[in-house]
C-alpha cells in the first residue's frame, strides 16, 4: 500500500514499537563482537547460523526473510515484512524519450531517472523544476521536456559546466548553478515557484532540501532519500514530533544498517570485499590476543593495494600502523583460515540484523514524511522502481493544498 494521511503516523508508531523492542538484536554488529548478547537468549538460532557457510549467507543476504531458521527468526521475519510493506506509486507514460537525453548516463542510472520521473504526479502542473544536487542535470532535463523552466544546483563546478553545455546543446531553458546546498545562503536559491526534486541526495543534503523547500513555500517536492548516515552530527537528529518523542536514539553506525545490501556490486568487487573483511577479522583475533584485551580495535580504510600483500605482511603492516607490537610465534596459515571462518559466521549472524534493514529505513522515511505533514504538505510515500534496480527505491511526494 501507498502510505498517506493517518496511515503515515500509524505505520511509524508500529515500526517504532518493533525497533525499540528488538534493538538488542539489530544494534550489536557481529563484525566487532566475538559473541553477541542475544546468542545466550537464542542459542539454537545462534548455533544454527554459526554452522552455515559463507556461500549460504551470501545466497540469503538481500532477502533474509526467506530463510528457514530456528525461532524467533520466522516470527521476526514475518513482522518485519508486514511493517516494511510499501506499494508502488502510480506510473504515468513519459512517452517516447529523445535518445540524446540518456547520452553520458550509465544504463542503470538512466533507468532510475526514468522510473523516478514517471511517478511524479501532482494536482497542478509544475512550471519550474529545481534539480537538487543535480550532477550534470540529467533528471532535470528529462522533467523539463514539457517546456518548463529548469534550475540545477550542484556543488562540483566541473559538473555544473558540463551540465550547462548539455542543456544548451538540447536548447533547454536551464540554469546550472554552483551551490553548496548546506551553506547559509542556499535558501536564497529556492522560491515558491519551484518544484524541487532530489534523486538519491545523501543524508544532510536531502534533509536540507525538506527544510528549505518548506520554508520557501514550495508547493510541491519529490525526494528519494539515500545514505542516511551521511550526516555531520554524531547521532541522528529527528525531524518530526513523533520521532523526537521516540525512545530510539540512532548513531551514525545504526544509520548504516539500511544500506547494507549488495544488489549492484560485481563479482570482482565482492571478492575484493570478502578478502578485505576476512583479513580484518583475522587481524582482530590477532590484536585481541597480542594486546590481551578482548575488545575491537578500529582500523582505518586501507588502499586496495594492501590486498596484494601476502597475509603475514598485511597483518604485520597493519599492526605497525595501529602500534600493536607482535610477540611470539604466530601461525599465519591458521590465523588466515580463522579469519575466513569468522567471516562466514559474521555474514550469517548479520542475517538477523538484515531483517531490520527495511523497517529502520521506513522509520527514517516516515520521520521525513511526518515532518512534511507538519509543514502543511499532503504526503504520499511509495516505491518508484523495483528493489533490483535500486534498494533505495522509496519516493516521498509532497504537495501543499
Amino acid at each position: 500500500m501507498i502510505l498517506t494521511g493517518p496511515a503515515l503516523h500509524q505505520r511509524f508508531q508500529a515500526l517504532d514499537d518493533f525497533l525499540v523492542a528488538h534493538q538488542h538484536l539489530w544494534r550489536p554488529r557481529p563484525f566487532t563482537c566475538l559473541q553477541l548478547t542475544w546468542e545466550t537468549e537464542h542459542p539454537e538460532l545462534a548455533g544454527w547460523l554459526r554452522g552455515r557457510t559463507l556461500e549460504q549467507a551470501e545466497a540469503e543476504h538481500n532477502h533474509p526473510e526467506r530463510l528457514s531458521a530456528p525461532a524467533p527468526f520466522p516470527d521476526l521475519a514475518r513482522r518485519a515484512a508486514e511493517l516494511s510493506a510499501l506499494g508502488g506509486l502510480p506510473e504515468h507514460d513519459l512517452g517516447p524519450l529523445p535518445e540524446r537525453l540518456s547520452v553520458d548516463v550509465p544504463g542503470r542510472k538512466w533507468q532510475q531517472i526514468a522510473a523516478f520521473a514517471g511517478r511524479l504526479q501532482f494536482s497542478r502542473q509544475p512550471h519550474h523544476w529545481l534539480d537538487w544536487c543535480s550532477g550534470k542535470g540529467h533528471l532535470g532535463r528529462l522533467l523539463a521536456q514539457g517546456g518548463q523552466q529548469l534550475t540545477c544546483l550542484e556543488y562540483d563546478p566541473q559538473l555544473v559546466a558540463a551540465g550547462q553545455r548539455m542543456s544548451e546543446r538540447l536548447h533547454l531553458v536551464a540554469s546550472h548553478l554552483q551551490q553548496d546546498v548546506l551553506a547559509a545562503d542556499a535558501g536564497e536559491r529556492l522560491s515558491a515557484e519551484h518544484s524541487p526534486v532530489a534523486l538519491h541526495a545523501c543524508g544532510d543534503l536531502h534533509v536540507r532540501l525538506l527544510q528549505l523547500a518548506s520554508a520557501a513555500g514550495c508547493a510541491q517536492l519529490a525526494v528519494a532519500p539515500c545514505c542516511y548516515n551521511r550526516i555531520t552530527t554524531a547521532g541522528y537528529q529527528p525531524l518530526s514530533a513523533a520521532a523526537r518523542a521516540s525512545a530510539l536514539q540512532l548513531s551514525q553506525d545504526d544509520l548504516r544498517l539500511p544500506l547494507a545490501e549488495t544488489v549492484t556490486a560485481g563479482q570482482r568487487l565482492r571478492r575484493q570485499r570478502d578478502l578485505s573483511m576476512a583479513r580484518r577479522l583475522a587481524f582482530d583475533l590477532l590484536q585481541r590476543e597480542q594486546r590481551g584485551l578482548d575488545e575491537y580495535l578500529p582500523t582505518p580504510s586501507l588502499p586496495s593495494s594492501w590486498l596484494d600483500k601476502d597475509f603475514s605482511t598485511y597483518c604485520q603492516d597493519l599492526a605497525a600502523l595501529k602500534s600493536v607490537p607482535l610477540q611470539g610465534a604466530i601461525d599465519w596459515p591458521a590465523l588466515e583460515a580463522a579469519g575466513w571462518q569468522r567471516l562466514a559466521q559474521v555474514r550469517n549472524l548479520e542475517l538477523v540484523r538484515g531483517l531490520f534493514r527495511r523497517p529502520l529505513e521506513l522509520w527514517l522515511l516516515l520521520d521525513r514524511a511526518l515532518y512534511l505533514e507538519q509543514q502543511g504538505y499532503r504526503v504520499r510515500l511509495g516505491t518508484f522502481c523495483t528493489y533490483e534496480l535500486t534498494p533505495r527505491n522509496a519516493l516521498l511526494l509532497a504537495e501543499r493544498p
